[in-house]
């Protein structure tokens, strides 16, 4: 079964860091749009990087305290149909590497104009790996912190409203630090 064993950090945008990200060798960017359905943990997605869009099924739940993430392709006209169903949307810019075992995806989710309101950095890392690399070079002027591990005010899921998301920015600088 895929388990998914990721790291979240919070990232504070200051215009700089998209551009920067989208100049980098190695860096693929995607334009994600994506709907959560009804049922727990199901959510359906729309994927364009480089002029190539794929749709996607994925299904991701805790099971036995691994997250376990199911992914399959679907036809456009099935994401169409489902999208009718979707509670909450999201559109988003990802940026993403390749970093030796590790895989970075670095999020900047969008409002309808385009402009960024949230931006995360992911690591997903081996199954069985316990302790999250060191944030990269690129990334360390931007970072706010690490987002608490399952903690639930950092799903993409919550973070698709725009509300919460500021909301939760707002409260982590007035803090300094992410708790």
């Amino acid at each position: 079964m895929p388990i998914e064993n990721e790291r979240k950090f919070v990232l504070d945008e200051d215009g700089q860091l998209e551009p920067r990200l989208s100049q980098t060798p190695g860096v693929t960017k995607s334009r994600l749009t994506q709907a959560y359905l009804d049922s727990a943990g199901v959510r359906i997605r729309s994927i364009d990087s480089a002029g190539r869009l794929r749709h996607i099924f994925s299904f991701k739940r805790p099971v036995d305290g691994q997250m376990v993430e199911i992914e399959t392709e679907i036809d456009a006209t099935d994401f169409r149909r489902l999208w009718t169903l979707g509670r909450e949307t999201l559109c988003k810019t990802r940026y993403s590497w390749a970093d030796g075992r590790f895989h970075w995806d670095i999020d900047f989710f969008k409002t309808g104009e385009g402009r960024t309101y949230f931006a995360l950095a992911e690591v997903e890392m081996p199954e069985h790996e316990q302790h999250p690399p060191q944030v990269p070079a690129c990334l360390t002027s931007h970072l706010v912190g690490p987002a608490p591990l399952g903690d639930p005010r950092f799903t993409s899921k919550r973070l698709a409203d725009q509300s919460h998301a500021e909301r939760l920015l707002a409260e982590i600088r007035a803090k300094g630090v992410v708790s």
